[in-house]
């Protein structure tokens, strides 16, 4: 049976081959990547390595990207690692082995420094050089500010002009943190908004600014990523959402905020693994936004 299987990479430039890769992580996952393409496409940078059958089914894949990250001030060049499923009846034969090693090999020959992925079976990526690091939350009241009237607009990703402004603020954006944060990542900022109905994009027409978050009851909120040329202070963001918020809970290093909130362990459906960054650039609590998650 593995010796019907074609070994393809690199192969987004096929809309067949990635529909079958789309199939894939539905099926497994029970999540649909082809919404991409209504929101601009895949990351340019991806590098697929899959397995596919006579049909043109893909059965196993694995995938490399280019992800910088901002690491105590330092970009970092970092390959992000996703996608990685296999087909029930694939299993146990060593596609998953094989797929992972060319995308690290691809990886190490494009001259990243680091690597990065969240995953739910820490094990596996262990014997490759991978760690978990623990992710925190940041939680504290709000800064009051002198903002009679919020002016912000929600933001609807269905409709082309929003998609669009959301776009340009990801294009131009400055990293959300210099503890840690990612460099772009405008692709997963997209497909995890549409992924999740209750988060909220709102725009902040005179900072440049789109906000992501959720309410949480009347008075509280979650802030999940801000993308601007240059992010605003907290207190001055949440009043523009709205006029009764007094406590936040962040989800990204609140460095740029102006505010300093507590830092509690996050626990996640997944695990953040790294391998290349020296412990002692890892030492502040951080986490990544759940809007970079991918």
């Amino acid at each position: 049976m593995l010796e019907a299987l074609t070994l393809r990479e690199g192969y987004f430039g096929d809309p067949a081959a990635f529909q079958a890769l789309a199939d894939l992580l539905q099926d497994i996952f029970s999540i649909d990547i082809s919404h991409q393409m209504k929101l601009g496409g895949p990351d340019p940078t991806s590098m697929p390595f899959g397995y596919f059958d006579p049909s043109g089914r893909c059965v196993a894949n694995f995938s490399a990207f280019s992800m910088p990250l901002v690491v105590n001030g330092r970009v970092v060049r970092a390959a992000g690692y996703q996608s990685g499923a296999v087909r029930p009846d694939y299993r146990g034969q060593g596609l998953y082995r094989t797929l992972m090693k060319r995308a690290f090999d691809w990886a190490e020959r494009g001259g990243f420094e680091a690597g990065i992925l969240l995953t739910d079976k820490p094990g596996l990526y262990e014997p490759y050089g991978f760690r978990t690091i623990p992710q925190f939350k940041f939680y504290g009241a709000v800064p009051q500010a002198d903002l009679p009237v919020p002016r912000a607009r929600d933001l609807d990703l269905k409709q082309t002009a929003d998609l669009h402004m959301v776009q340009m603020a990801l294009d131009t954006r400055q990293p959300v943190s210099e503890t840690f944060s990612v460099v772009r990542q405008k692709e997963m900022f997209l497909l995890n908004a549409h992924f999740d109905p209750d988060i909220r994009l709102s725009l902040l027409a005179e900072d440049d600014a789109v906000i992501a978050w959720k309410p949480q009851g009347q008075t509280s909120l979650q802030i999940l990523d801000v993308a601007a040329r240059n992010v605003p202070p907290l207190g001055h963001f949440v009043a523009n959402l709205g006029p009764n918020f007094q406590n936040a809970e962040v989800f990204f290093p609140p460095d740029r905020l102006d505010w300093k909130g507590a830092a509690r362990p996050h626990q996640g459906d997944c695990v953040l693994m790294v391998r290349g960054l020296e412990p002692a650039s890892l030492t502040q609590p951080f986490i990544l936004s759940p809007l970079a998650d991918f």
